[in-house]
């Protein structure tokens, strides 16, 4: 199995797993570049995956459905072009691949997640988290119209996933990110360490992504709201008191206008 970083617009990237001759996509919100993806490599798209309703992950769905391809989305939400809906503890199979949907509300209300735990025909295979808009590198979704609490539920439940987890979010946010990360946690080793690591990968015009959920856990302000750090920072910017749900809230707030 090999998995794609496609960039698409200016920062989106929709993500391909493919086996040498059947490939799904996640949240294709332009077709030009998993149409040049399935040409180059020979391959037949046989699955869709959709996070959730924003028009910068659905908007290639319409070109990309001739035949009878699948397009997976969330149940919740009103999506033109998908096939079936899923939700929370639901799974579908794909090229013998077991795919489980989570509910990971809060950037969207509906907005869910698929996670691979194992291929079965790949030693060493290491779990995938396609996770949309909810998680990024160093980072988390804005709120559209989900709410803070769903959010900080959601956040805290990707964090119990397998440190080895590749954490496909769908957006090259990672600089931006780790700029915030290190206002928060100025004192944060971890951060120096990534922020060079991603700076050359970009300098490269390579993806920062996939992350691991070991890095996140290391990185990501938001995943560390009980770190003294971030809770004192938090406290500084408008935080109620230290509890990690006001502690997220205040991280997410002061991000919006960082």
């Amino acid at each position: 199995m090999e998995l794609l970083a496609l960039p698409a617009f200016t920062d989106n990237y929709i993500w391909m797993l493919h086996n040498g001759q059947q490939a799904l996509v996640v949240d294709p919100g332009e077709a030009s570049p998993v149409l040049e993806a399935l040409q180059q490599r020979g391959l037949t798209l046989t699955a869709i995956l959709v996070t959730h309703h924003h028009p910068d992950h659905t908007g290639g769905l319409r070109s990309l459905q001739s035949g009878h391809i699948p397009v997976y989305g969330p149940r919740h939400e009103a999506i033109d072009g998908i096939t079936q809906v899923l939700g929370e503890g639901d799974a579908l199979q794909w090229a013998g691949i077991t795919i489980r949907v989570m509910d990971v509300p809060g950037h969207t209300a509906g907005h869910i997640a698929y996670l691979i735990e194992h291929a079965p025909s790949q030693a060493g295979f290491d779990p995938i988290a396609f996770v949309g808009d909810t998680l990024f590198s160093a980072g988390c979704g804005r709120l559209f119209d989900g709410s803070m609490n769903q959010l900080f539920a959601s956040l805290t439940r990707l964090k119990q996933l397998p440190d080895a987890t590749r954490v496909c979010a769908a957006h090259e946010y990672t600089l931006s990110n780790l700029r915030f990360a290190k206002a928060v946690e100025p004192n944060n080793l971890d951060l120096g360490a990534y922020q060079l690591h991603c700076e050359a990968l970009r300098a490269n015009a390579l993806p920062t992504l996939p992350s691991t959920m070991r890095t996140e856990k290391a990185v990501n302000p938001f995943l560390r709201c009980t770190e003294p750090e971030v809770v004192s920072s938090a406290l500084q910017h408008g935080a109620k008191d230290a509890s990690p749900e006001a502690v997220f809230a205040a991280l997410r707030l002061w991000k919006n206008t960082f």
